[in-house]
């Protein structure tokens, strides 16, 4: 029918028709924090590029989950900066290194909090770049060992799971053997599948301390004008052994996001990255924008797309702006 019989208005005309039969929901319970851990002990370092952000040493990354958690985010993923750097990014894979010390303390603390661990060597190794280098090229089969060394550690620690975002070739498939043959068979493996050579990664690698000393990504992390390829790198990690696949940046690719929730309708997780946020907080700082609002139709835009899973710098402040927005 036509107007004035059909009035899609009376269907927005208040927020509690508007909730009733709203399409996408978000919660903050779908949003995964990322965090940042260093050694020492009461460390907040703030980072510039990324305002309410920061460093922290075990002490403060465990208020800092509790506060997460609080606000009804369910899980966290752990990057961690090392006492020190080598070539092969030893204290990525170290039992004692920064990211089990951390796991262990967040299970003590926080045991229903998720906690997944980030892998890969680029905060570890002393050229910046994800794997192990042979003659000044990052060398993928002479790397996949260390990753499954890392995939144990923090599986043996507690992690809930292991997200590889190395973009290595086979690393999916080596770290589920490594888990399996250490009897760590229930730690599910979140494959950073689709990972594209993006722009919008600088202000990570200032808080990560893990930008490459010389070149660039692009021969390992995928193109972003491709998208058939992303759902080639998807299928191989499920058929490698992926129980959940992630789609990074996010706001970019919603279109990726989309073609793999449709071809695959696996569980599918988006990285709102650093960029992401850091625009969105300079925009709000110098008044442009309602910060709020923008970062809640932002997430909102991500889950619509197909994510069933969002990482996000947001997600401790989740509750209180999807709130506020859902009217």
């Amino acid at each position: 029918m036509s107007f004035p019989i059909t009035r899609p208005r009376r269907l927005r005309r208040g927020a509690a028709i508007r909730r009733l039969v709203r399409e996408t929901d978000l919660t903050a319970g779908r949003l995964i924090y990322p965090l940042f851990v260093m050694h020492g002990r009461g460390v907040r370092r703030e980072i510039p590029s990324m305002p309410g952000c920061a460093q922290l040493s075990v002490d403060m990354l465990v208020d800092e989950a509790k506060s997460a958690q609080d606000a009804g985010v369910l899980g966290v993923i752990l990057f961690g900066l090392p006492s020190r750097k080598d070539p092969r990014g030893g204290e990525a894979y170290d039992p004692e290194g920064i990211i089990p010390q951390a796991i262990h303390a967040l299970k003590r603390d926080i045991p229903d909090l998720q906690v997944w661990a980030d892998v890969c060597l680029c905060g570890y190794t002393d050229h910046g770049h994800c794997g192990v280098l042979e003659y000044g090229e990052v060398d993928d089969d002479a790397t996949l060992p260390l990753l499954a060394r890392a995939s144990v550690a923090y599986g043996k620690a507690g992690a809930d799971a292991v997200a590889p975002s190395d973009m290595m070739d086979g690393r999916v498939g080596a770290i589920r053997a490594a888990l399996d043959g250490a009897r760590l068979t229930h730690v599910p493996i979140v494959s950073y599948a689709a990972k594209y050579a993006s722009s919008l990664y600088a202000p990570f690698r200032d808080a990560a301390e893990s930008a490459a000393r010389f070149g660039d990504r692009k021969s390992y992390q995928m193109d972003p004008g491709n998208a058939e390829e992303a759902l080639r790198e998807v299928a191989l990690d499920l058929e490698e052994g992926a129980d959940i696949v992630m789609v990074k940046p996010a706001l970019p690719y919603l279109d990726v996001i989309s073609r793999v929730k449709d071809e695959f309708g696996v569980p599918v997780a988006a990285y709102n990255v650093s960029g992401e946020y850091a625009m969105v907080k300079a925009a709000a700082e110098r008044g442009w924008i309602d910060g709020d609002a923008v970062a809640a139709e932002i997430l909102l835009s991500i889950r619509r797309a197909g994510a069933d899973i969002i990482v996000t710098y947001f997600a401790k402040d989740a509750a209180r702006i999807l709130k506020e927005f859902a009217g």
